[in-house]
């Protein structure tokens, strides 16, 4: 698999996503419709343009079409479907190809929205989510001229490609940080569904919680996830769901809380503000810039699906594309934590001097992130 990760794309998902987190909340019912980027008006372009100034050469990418159908919980869920959808649309800005979106409103869903891409001859159809693999797969199988690729599920083939990350490893560092800035000595987590995509961020958080513990000698408590069973919503839909087991957190003294739950973490900011005390960890992407709760994120652990769907659509474009397997890592930059943001004058000097090291230790497989080793 020949696709190489490109830091440029960070900036366009930051753009992109402080533009969603500004306008208004989606709508409970989502269309289903597809939604494109309207043609620019002849009326509209400048008259003063002289024809020497007008680049006559079509933009590389001018006859493809990427196609992205998103799982539960919307295109706009400032998660892993938007940032999906901000890689394509950086394809649309830097590529000039076509993009469309298709959101999923439950799981009935996802083969009639594959299918529909598959009609309209889209050149990529990204899926976004493990729920949608067995459906990718079979989609896959059905149409071998048909490329596909899909989003947080390690499954592969010709024309399938699998964009999966090593997320324990960012939220290794997440949880390192968390255990150093408890106040109670008590830190927490959650998921939305019990799938591998989710608890494998928890692992990594209490690996390295775990980890503080050993080399500092504390013993912070990790609630929510014990490295087989946990707190899940059930769903990544419901903000009251996630309200309401974040004040079971809170109520457990849990100061600072990881909600991996795509919007259902929105809850979890509400239930903060409203107990008047603790901080919270966004996932996949920077949540100070992708929502509106900034204030309290203390960082983010992302997963750069944007620079990943991107890439995919650019090999498209340029002939390279082949089905596999890519895993995004903290040696790649696949994977990270955010920046601390209003933070950064509060987390020690000495919690920072050790991320590099840790970094280092992870790569080199001298640091593991698999709490059973703790």
């Amino acid at each position: 698999m020949s696709m190489t990760i490109r830091r440029a794309a960070a900036a366009a998902l930051v753009g992109a996503l402080v533009l969603a987190a500004c306008g208004e909340a989606p709508d409970d019912d989502v269309e289903t419709d597809v939604e494109e980027t309207d043609p620019v008006d002849d009326d509209e372009v400048d008259d003063d343009v002289t024809d020497d100034e007008v680049d006559d050469e079509p933009a590389a990418g001018a006859d493809y079409r990427g196609c992205l159908v998103t799982d539960q919980g919307g295109v706009d869920d400032a998660s892993f479907n938007e940032t999906a959808w901000a890689g394509l649309q950086q394809a649309e800005a830097e590529l000039g190809v076509d993009i469309a979106v298709l959101e999923s409103n439950s799981e009935a869903d996802f083969e009639p929205n594959i299918q529909a891409f598959v009609d309209q001859d889209c050149d990529l159809i990204v899926t976004v989510g493990f729920l949608l693999g067995e459906t990718t797969q079979a989609a896959a199988d059905a149409n071998p001229d048909q490329l596909f690729a899909i989003v947080d599920e390690g499954i592969e083939g010709d024309n399938l490609l699998g964009l999966t990350f090593a997320t324990e490893q960012a939220g290794f560092l997440a949880g390192y940080v968390a255990a150093a800035m408890t106040e109670t000595g008590t830190i927490g987590t959650f998921g939305g569904i019990n799938i591998p995509p989710v608890t494998v961020f928890m692992d990594g958080y209490l690996a390295g919680a775990s980890y503080y513990n050993d080399e500092m000698g504390t013993d912070v408590v990790v609630e929510g996830w014990d490295g087989s069973d946990g707190l899940f919503t059930g769903n990544f839909e419901s903000q009251d769901d996630g309200r309401n087991i974040t004040d079971t957190l809170l109520q457990a003294g849990a100061d600072i809380i990881m909600p991996v739950a795509g919007p259902v973490g929105l809850g979890t900011a509400t239930a903060i503000e409203d107990f008047g005390q603790g901080t919270m960890i966004w996932v996949d992407t920077d949540g100070y810039e992708s929502t509106q709760f900034g204030e309290l994120m203390l960082t983010s652990v992302m997963k750069n699906m944007d620079v990943a769907v991107y890439d995919a659509m650019a090999a498209v474009v340029d002939g390279t594309f082949e089905g596999g397997l890519y895993v995004g890592t903290l040696e790649n930059d696949g994977v990270g934590i955010a920046p601390f943001h209003d933070f950064e004058d509060e987390v020690p000097q000495e919690v920072k001097d050790a991320i590099p090291g840790l970094i280092d230790g992870i790569i080199a497989g001298e640091v593991s992130v698999d709490p059973a080793d703790y």
